[in-house]
């Protein structure tokens, strides 16, 4: 995408340098979209804070729009994508490309399986409620298909699941 004119941020808490701008249009950050900013009393005892919400990224950056954003977040994208809605920035994304686990509920998300499923199913409604249609669906049926079996170490049951904001500008 950055060859082809668009400037793009990568988000990744394992890269040594806080900040890498490779080529024109491309930076990579060292750092991870969270669902909640760190507490000021505990970042100020870390040296390298590496989560923050999505919203304060783009406050820090001057950016009011995202035209892709694609995110993995090993089992947090559920409460993630509940604070995009919850907040608002969902509507300043034109598309949204997610990799979701279905083997267990995911970061601080609990409950039995039907309650679960029901959580996740609301942030589909949610999104559907902002004019977000699914276009896009990737299934790996190569690999274990688990769905809510968290006491299985390393499952891989995940889809990559892509929407379009019909309502983008």
């Amino acid at each position: 995408m950055a060859s082809r004119g668009c400037e793009v941020h990568r988000f990744d808490p394992s890269i040594a340098s806080t900040q890498i701008h490779e080529g024109e249009r491309l930076w990579h950050h060292r750092l991870s979209i969270d669902w909640r900013d760190p507490k000021p009393a505990i970042a100020t005892h870390k040296l390298h804070i590496t989560t923050k919400k999505l919203g304060t990224i783009l406050n820090e950056f001057g950016h009011w729009k995202i035209d892709v954003l694609k995110a993995d977040m090993e089992s947090a994208e559920w409460k993630i994508l509940e604070n995009l809605i919850l907040e608002g920035v969902v509507e300043q994304i034109g598309q949204l490309i997610f990799e979701i686990h279905l083997h267990w509920p995911g970061f601080e998300v609990s409950g039995n399986d039907s309650s679960v499923v029901r959580y996740w199913y609301s942030l589909f409604k949610e999104l559907e409620r902002k004019d977000f249609k699914l276009f896009y669906t990737y299934k790996d049926l190569s690999k274990p298909q688990r769905f809510l079996k968290k006491e299985i170490y390393n499952a891989s049951s995940c889809y990559i699941l892509s929407w379009v904001n019909t309502r983008w500008t």
